[in-house]
This record gives C-alpha cells, sequence and structure tokens, in this order.
C-alpha cells in the first residue's frame, strides 16, 4: 500500500545521505519533496503540513547540519515525527479496554466497509490470543442475511453468536445481547451495528440509541483503507456523534495510496488498533507505528518478520529439525518444510518486504523472476519424489530424474537447480551446526518470554541494511534467514530458477 510513497521517500533520502555536509537549503529543498510525496500519497493538506513544520523545526537546528552523518541524522527524524503522526502519545497498538467482564464492543462504520468480517476477525483474535470468552451479536436488521453472515462466520471461528430472533429492533437486540453475556459467563459481547451509503442522521440516531443502552467500553469505527480523504471524514463525524474509541483499517493489503492512514489518527486524535490485511479470519493484525514508519522509509520490520516466524513455526518441529541440522542430516522433506514455512509466512514478497534493505531491490527481485510459484514448483518436484528418494536424494540417477521431472510438469534442468541447491544448504546446516549458529538462534525465536531476540531490536536500522546485502554477496548465500526457526534459509540456488524467458 505505502510503495509509492516508500520509493520516493527513498529517492529523496538517497540524495541526502550521499552528501558529506548538508545545509539548511538541501533540507529545506528535500522537504519540499516530501510534502510533494505525502500530498501524492493522499494525505491531507494540513496534515502534510504539520508534519513537515514539525521536522523542519528539529531538522535544521545546528545539531544536525554539524554532525557527523546529517543525512541519517535527517532520516531519522522523518522516521520519529512519523512514528508520533502515527501514534501521537497513545497506550499500546492493539489493547481493547475488556478488563470487567461482560465488557461490550460497539462496531460501527458505512456499508461495505467489512464490519462483519472485522468482527469476527476481531473475536476470534480476543477468543484465540486473549484468551477471552466472545459473544457477538448482529443489529443490522436493514441489510438482507447480514445477521445471517455473523452466524456463518461465528461458526468458522468457533464464536458463539446470539440466536436470531426475527421482528427485534437494534435497540431489543443490543438489550438481549447484554442480558445473554451477563448470564452465559461472557467475558466481551460485540454488537455489529447496520452501516449506510452515506452519514445520516437515521443511522446515527440509531447507533446512539444502542450506544446509550450498552455504555460500551470500546466503540471501534471500521473503515475501507481505499478510500482516500473521505474515511477521514467519516471518522471525524462519527467522532462528533457516537465518540470512538480506536479505529480499524480494511483493506490495507490493497493498492491504495495510504494517506488515510496517516492522516487519520492526526485528524481524529484517536489511534488506528487494527489493520485489515485480507480476507481470511487471521488476516487481522496490531497496528505498530513505528514498523509501519520503518517499513515506509525502507528500513524492513525485523520484528515482525521475527513474530511471524514464531507463530508459523511449532517449537517442537524446531527443535526436531535442528537436532537432525546439527548431526548434519538434511534430506529433501527438510527442504519440503523450510519451503512450506516461507510460503505460509507470506511467500518471497511477504518475507523480503520485511528484510531491511530488500524494498528497494523489488523490481530487480521481479525482473529476475522471482515469485511464489518457484517454491510452488519446487515444492511439486519434491513431491514428485518417492519416499526413499526423499531421505536419500544422491541416489538420483538420469532415469530417476526424468521420472520426476515429468511427474512434476517440468525440466530435468530444474530438478537439477534443486539438487544443487540443496546441498549448498546442507554444506551451511553442517557448519552452521557445527559453529552451534543453530542453537543460538533457537535460543533467540523461542527464548524465555518468545520475544524479540535483544540483539536484533537494538540494531541501527542503517547497520541492519548493511547486514542484509552482504549477505546477498556472499558466494552461494541467498539472504539467509537463518534467525528463523533453526536456520530458516532465502534458498542459495534460487538464481537462475525460473528466469523469464
Amino acid at each position: 500500500m505505502f510503495e509509492n510513497l516508500s520509493e520516493r521517500l527513498g529517492g529523496v533520502f538517497d540524495r541526502l545521505t550521499k552528501q558529506g555536509a548538508l545545509s539548511e537549503d538541501d533540507v529545506r529543498i528535500a522537504l519540499r519533496e516530501v510534502r510533494v510525496a505525502l500530498l501524492e500519497a493522499d494525505v491531507s493538506l494540513p496534515v502534510a503540513r504539520s508534519f513537515i513544520k514539525a521536522v523542519e523545526g528539529k531538522a535544521t537546528g545546528q545539531a544536525v547540519t554539524k554532525s557527523v552523518t546529517p543525512g541519517q541524522q535527517v532520516v531519522k527524524i522523518v522516521h520519529d515525527e512519523l512514528v508520533h503522526f502515527l501514534a501521537g502519545d497513545n497506550e499500546t497498538p492493539g489493547d481493547l479496554k475488556v478488563d470487567s467482564p461482560p465488557a461490550p464492543i460497539l462496531m460501527v462504520g458505512l456499508q461495505g466497509s467489512g464490519k462483519t468480517t472485522t468482527t469476527a476477525k476481531l473475536a476470534k483474535r480476543l477468543t484465540e490470543k486473549n484468551g477471552k470468552r466472545v459473544l457477538m451479536a448482529s443489529l443490522d436488521v436493514n441489510r438482507p442475511a447480514a445477521m445471517e453472515q455473523l452466524q456463518i462466520l461465528g461458526a468458522q471461528v468457533g464464536v458463539d453468536t446470539l440466536p436470531i430472533i426475527k421482528g427485534q429492533k437494534p435497540v431489543e437486540i443490543a438489550r438481549r445481547a447484554k442480558q445473554q453475556a451477563t448470564l452465559g459467563g461472557y467475558d466481551v459481547y460485540m454488537l455489529d451495528t447496520a452501516g449506510r451509503l452515506s452519514i445520516d442522521d437515521e443511522l446515527m440516531a440509531e447507533v446512539e440509541a444502542v450506544r446509550d443502552v450498552t455504555s460500551p467500553r470500546e466503540t471501534l469505527l471500521v473503515v475501507d483503507g481505499l478510500t482516500g480523504q473521505d474515511a477521514v471524514h467519516t471518522a471525524e463525524n462519527f467522532d462528533q456523534r457516537i465518540g470512538i474509541s480506536g479505529v480499524v483499517l480494511t483493506r490495507m493489503d490493497g493498492d491504495g495510496r495510504g494517506g488515510a492512514a496517516l492522516s487519520m489518527r492526526f485528524v481524529t486524535g484517536q489511534p488506528i488498533k487494527f489493520v485489515g490485511l485480507g480476507e481470511k479470519m487471521d488476516a487481522l493484525e496490531e497496528f505498530h507505528p513505528e514498523r509501519i514508519a520503518g517499513r515506509i522509509l525502507g528500513m524492513g520490520d525485523i520484528v515482525s518478520l521475527v513474530e511471524k516466524a514464531q507463530e508459523t513455526l511449532e517449537i517442537e518441529q524446531a527443535e526436531r529439525m535442528m537436532k537432525r541440522f546439527q548431526k548434519g542430516q538434511f534430506n529433501m522433506n527438510d527442504l519440503k518444510a523450510q519451503l512450506e514455512q516461507m510460503l505460509k509466512m507470506g511467500g518471497m514478497e511477504g518475507v523480503m518486504g520485511m528484510m531491511p534493505g530488500m524494498a528497494k531491490m523489488k523490481n530487480q527481485v521481479a525482473e529476475a523472476g522471482f515469485d511464489d510459484s518457484i517454491l510452488k514448483r519446487q515444492i511439486a518436484l519434491i513431491q514428485s519424489m518417492t519416499k526413499k528418494e526423499r531421505a536419500a536424494p544422491q541416489i538420483l540417477q538420469a532415469s530417476r530424474k526424468k521420472r520426476i521431472a515429468k511427474g512434476a510438469g517440468l525440466e530435468v534442468s530444474e530438478l537439477n537447480k534443486l539438487l544443487k541447491m540443496h546441498r549448498q544448504m546442507s554444506d551451511m546446516m553442517k557448519k552452521m551446526g557445527k559453529k552451534g549458529l543453530l542453537k543460538q538462534a533457537m535460543g533467540s525465536m523461542f527464548g524465555k518470554g518468545g520475544g524479540m531476540p535483544k540483539d536484533l531490536a537494538d540494531m541501527n536500522p542503517a547497520d541492519v541494511e548493511k547486514a542484509a546485502k552482504a549477505l546477498g554477496r556472499m558466494p552461494g548465500a541467498g539472504g539467509g534467514l537463518s534467525g528463523l526457526g533453526g536456520g530458516m534459509q532465502l534458498p542459495p540456488g534460487l538464481a537462475g530458477f525460473g528466469k523469464k524467458k
């Protein structure tokens, strides 16, 4: 979503960091370009103006222009200011006030913004991550099958929904939900209200009545991230009439310009709590301002990458694999598990988008023909092998190779590349096992508290970027992500695999 803004800002800061000394005029010219980039990304004019003003005040002082690396200093100031604009001074992201059961959460927004789906996603998240007992109730008596939709989604995510009684008014349903939640011992009950195509008094009066009956602990406004500046006006209107406590931006996986996300917090004064990143029920993430700012400025997002690996990898499986790798055992089944792990984490693009310095190389990667289809084709080749061949790939001779390639619908040359990649990775695993690097990686991945490895968290983004680039230059190394789950690698043999003819 922030790709264009990222590219524009990257160009501006590249020029700044290449210059040894910076005059105040250099900084001002660069900031003018930053303002144009923000306006093109659909950030509202007052927000862009005050952002540039805040940055200019800090970036044109003696401390910056006389410092050793003035360009880096300006980038840091822009980064910090971007975080401030996205977060304000509010509490931790994604925190919901659901401490006194049964806590009501009111979901509001316009029609088609994704309220019902977001309600189910949030209920699933509260159940699985926070261990809450959740009840969902649909107050949408206007849209055909709206109540049934929430009921079906509830069954999918394993969350209870209030039984449907036809002919009831929204306020009556809200009262019934409150009663059921109290009697049933639920921690949270979520009220999915009706939407309209535009802000109208009837909708507002209805939502106000429900608010007065339930006194919600959280009122979340669901906004379509692709609607641009209109999303900010919607948020303002809802905040004035009903009073919202947070915003959920949906469709943030789209190719909109992302300006609404940058303007929302500044204009409404309310934090963005979550972002919807797809149609699946687990495609809801906490909105982390520092990480978003890091991605926009091309610094990558190593924290999210490690968290994603922790979520998708099972500890027992990782430990089992690590013991095998330390003994130098790495067969085709292990390689297949690594490729599937990479697909689970969002594929090549998902992983590379979070790696420092990789955002700038996205175009070269696309031209080289690297995409998820390469991983899928490699998995298909491995699936075409017998159990014996997977366990001992060294037994593959010409006739077996022909059969495997034919079974996967691919050329023998592609199988040879896969075998070469497997050999390189196997050698690398042996070396890493001997040096104790795998054990170290596992410790940082699943250490006490299971959090972000401290040495990674404290690293300067510029240093991380240099390290990533250096890794890319190593012979036979394809940008290894050895910190992710017992030596997960970006396979070195990917070069030349799937090149566009």
